[in-house]
C-alpha cells in the first residue's frame, strides 16, 4: 500500500512554506546570473542541452544547465509546500488553495523557459519570464504570510485610507519593475554574449530604446520612493503597530539603495556585476512591498461614536455621590 504524506502542525507547515518562498526567491537571482553572463544559450536546446541528458564540457553550458537544476530543487520546494497544505492540521482551506498555485507556476516557468530558448532569448519572451516569477513571489509571499497566522489572530488596526495607502504602493512597484526588465532587455546584456549568439534586442523607440528605458524606469522608481517614505511618514503619525511600519521602513532604504546603485550602474555603462545587484535589490524591494501589503492586512471597521471629552464631563459622580450623602447625613442630625 502506497504510504500517506505525514501530518504536519501549523508550525512546521509554516517553515515548509518559508522555505519554499526563499528557492522561489533563490531562482530569481540565479535565473538573472545566467542571463547576464551571457548564458542565456548555453543550452540551445530544451529540456534537453545540446542533445543530451547532460551538457558539454564548456562554462555558459554548464551556468544554464545549472540554473535547470536549481530549478527542479525549487520546483520539488513548490510541491511539498502545495501537497503538504492538505497534511496540515488543522486543515485550512485557504492555505491549500494558494499552496497550489506554486508548484503550477513553477510548472509554468519551466514551460515559458523552454519557449524562451526556442525563440531565442526574444524579448517579450524574457521579460515576460521575470514577470511570471515576480506573480509567483506574490503568492508565495501570501501563502508564507497567512501560514504564520491564525485566521483572526492579528487585529485589524489600521483605518481605511492607511490600508489603502499601502496596497497603493503594489502597482507602482510593479510598473517600476516592468520598465526595468524593458532597459534590461533593451541593453547591452540580451543574454548570448558568452556564447556568441546574437540577439534581438528591444527596439520599441529605435536606438534610443535603451535610454528611454531607462529614463522612464528612472522616473517612476522615483515616484515610487517617495510615495514609500510619504506611506511611511503617514503610518507613523497615524500610530499604525511597528509589524506593520517596519516593512514599509525596509522597502525605503531597499529603494534608496537601488537609486544609488542604479546611479553607478548607469555611469560605468551597466557593467553585468552591478546589474546583477541591480535585479537583486528589485526582487527583495518586491518582496517588502508585498510584505508591507500583507502586514498592513484589511482595514478595521469604522467605530463607534466616541465619548464626550472628559473636561466637558458634568462633576464626577463618586464625588457628587458623596456630597450627596454628606449632606443627606447633615439633615438627619
Amino acid at each position: 500500500m502506497a504510504r500517506r504524506l505525514p501530518t504536519l502542525t501549523p508550525r512546521a507547515y509554516q517553515r515548509v512554506a518559508e522555505v519554499a518562498l526563499a528557492a522561489l526567491t533563490l531562482i530569481v537571482l540565479t535565473g538573472a546570473a545566467v542571463r547576464l553572463t551571457g548564458s542565456g544559450l548555453g543550452c540551445p536546446d530544451w529540456p534537453k542541452c545540446y542533445g543530451g541528458v547532460a551538457p558539454p564540457l564548456e562554462t555558459h553550458a554548464w551556468i544554464e544547465y545549472g540554473n535547470r537544476l536549481i530549478s527542479g530543487v525549487v520546483g520539488l520546494a513548490a510541491v511539498a509546500a502545495g501537497a503538504l497544505a492538505w497534511r496540515r492540521r488543522p486543515f485550512r482551506r485557504d492555505l491549500a488553495i494558494i499552496g497550489v498555485l506554486l508548484p503550477l507556476g513553477v510548472v509554468g516557468q519551466a514551460v515559458l523557459g523552454g519557449f524562451t530558448v526556442r525563440n531565442h532569448l526574444a524579448p517579450g519572451f524574457v521579460m515576460g519570464h521575470f514577470a511570471l516569477s515576480m506573480l509567483i513571489l506574490v503568492a508565495a509571499v501570501t501563502l508564507a504570510w497567512r501560514a504564520r497566522h491564525e485566521p483572526g489572530e492579528r487585529p485589524r488596526a489600521l483605518d481605511r485610507g492607511s490600508v489603502w495607502a499601502v496596497r497603493a504602493l503594489l502597482p507602482l512597484g510593479a510598473l517600476a519593475i516592468f520598465f526595468g526588465t524593458a532597459a534590461t532587455a533593451a541593453g547591452p546584456h540580451a543574454g548570448g554574449a558568452g556564447t556568441g549568439d546574437t540577439i534581438d534586442r528591444l527596439e520599441w523607440k529605435g536606438l534610443g530604446t535603451l535610454d528611454w528605458a531607462i529614463h522612464q524606469h528612472g522616473r517612476i522608481a522615483t515616484v515610487l520612493g517617495l510615495a514609500v517614505v510619504a506611506v511611511y511618514v503617514w503610518l507613523r503619525r497615524r500610530g499604525a503597530p511597528a509589524d506593520v511600519q517596519r516593512p514599509v521602513a525596509v522597502a525605503a532604504v531597499l529603494i534608496a539603495a537601488q537609486g544609488l546603485v542604479g546611479g553607478i550602474q548607469y555611469a560605468l555603462e551597466v557593467p553585468a556585476e552591478i546589474v546583477w545587484v541591480h535585479v537583486a535589490l528589485a526582487a527583495l524591494t518586491w518582496l517588502a512591498l508585498l510584505w508591507s501589503t500583507a502586514a498592513a492586512g484589511r482595514p478595521a471597521p469604522a467605530s463607534a461614536p466616541l465619548p464626550a471629552p472628559v473636561e466637558q464631563a458634568a462633576e464626577p459622580p463618586p464625588a457628587h455621590v458623596g456630597a450627596v450623602l454628606g449632606g443627606a447625613r447633615r439633615v438627619v442630625r
